[in-house]
């Protein structure tokens, strides 16, 4: 199978695994970032490059106006920053994270969801922060969270249209971007897998995917636990961070 897929936020970690393995497999792919060096990389790759910031609607809508019709619209840019409340709520961190992760997505569907039309699928990078209350993910997670909201009302919406949606919350994944934690990542997997995991979870049509599964299981039940005893527990993780 290949078609048309268009990936935002490409020139770096899942997003750039994506383009490359669509490519691989024979799909026309165009590749979207900010960097101009690492989309040239992806232009070396036989990956068509689009330049813009998705903070950005007007260079978008630009962008939008020149492509075909898309069989899959893969929405992954995002950032994250962590909050240290001990230093105060960071107001203008919690909207710089809200901005990218959320409103960016926002902008990037009023602009490139008219490209998709029956049996086209859209895609939307989440993450399983969105399972579990964790230190210092007040934006972070409440962006994520944000996105699977807007992904399950979405497939409401598109489905008489015949698009579907997917809702992608991977777990740890060895990226640029996780490799700035300064905490333990559990079931960490490489980026390679992870592209694999969506790609065969996109091509099944199914409306979710998340890896990896033992990860996931543990956030599930732990979400499931009495708010008093996940609040002393996750008190006893930020103790123990304090002090590491």
């Amino acid at each position: 199978m290949s078609g048309r897929v268009l990936i935002t936020g490409a020139t770096s970690g899942i997003g750039r695994q994506l383009a490359l393995d669509y490519r691989r497999s024979g799909w026309q792919v165009w590749g979207c970032g900010r960097d101009e060096e690492r989309l040239l990389g992806l232009e070396s790759e036989g990956i068509t490059p689009l330049q813009f910031d998705t903070r950005n609607p007007a260079a978008m809508n630009a962008v939008a106006g020149t492509l075909p019709a898309l069989d899959l619209l893969i929405l992954n840019a995002g950032n994250c920053e962590y909050m240290e409340l001990a230093e105060g709520f960071d107001g203008a961190l919690f909207a710089r994270v809200i901005e990218t992760n959320l409103i960016a997505t926002g902008h990037a569907l009023a602009a490139f969801l008219p490209l998709l039309g029956a049996g086209a699928r859209l895609a939307i990078v989440s993450s399983s922060v969105s399972w579990l209350p964790l230190p210092r993910a007040e934006a972070y997670g409440a962006s994520k969270a944000a996105l699977d909201y807007l992904a399950d009302t979405l497939r409401l919406d598109l489905a008489g249209r015949g698009i579907g949606v997917t809702l992608i919350r991977p777990g740890f994944v060895e990226t640029p971007l996780t490799a700035k934690n300064d905490f333990p990542m559990p079931c960490l997997v490489p980026v390679e897998e992870a592209s694999r995991a969506i790609m065969d979870g996109l091509t099944a049509g199914h409306h979710q995917i998340h890896f990896p599964r033992r990860f996931i299981w543990l956030l599930r039940l732990l979400g499931a636990l009495p708010v008093g005893l996940w609040l002393r527990l996750g008190s006893s993780l930020v103790s123990k961070g304090r002090h590491s």
